[in-house]
């Protein structure tokens, strides 16, 4: 298997910049994001981010991780990555406490 060695930011053919770090070996495939993601909206949302044992809690939650309400139309962003951590909506006011 073939190895290559670089430094700064990395650009691709398809528009990703930005800057690699870590370990990565074999393919990577897919959409790469810098410490948040974005999940396509769903209803019941704010019951799920309310559940400190749903999957959203448990799973991959990272600071700053993105989920779109479609009941009440707001955006639910993570503040931290414990299963406890709020989440804090968009509108500046309205924030989850899972429990």
């Amino acid at each position: 298997m073939a190895s290559t060695t670089f430094s700064g930011p990395v650009t691709s053919t398809n528009g990703f910049v930005g800057n690699i770090t870590g370990d990565v070996t074999g393919s990577v495939t897919g959409a790469v994001y810098s410490n948040y993601t974005i999940t396509p909206g769903q209803t019941g949302l704010a019951a799920a981010l309310g559940a400190v044992g749903n999957a959203l809690n448990t799973s991959g939650k990272v600071i700053g991780r993105t989920l779109v309400d479609l009941d009440s139309g707001l955006i639910y962003v993570a503040t931290g990555t414990a299963a406890a951590a709020p989440w804090k909506a968009s509108d500046g006011t309205t924030s989850i406490t899972p429990a």
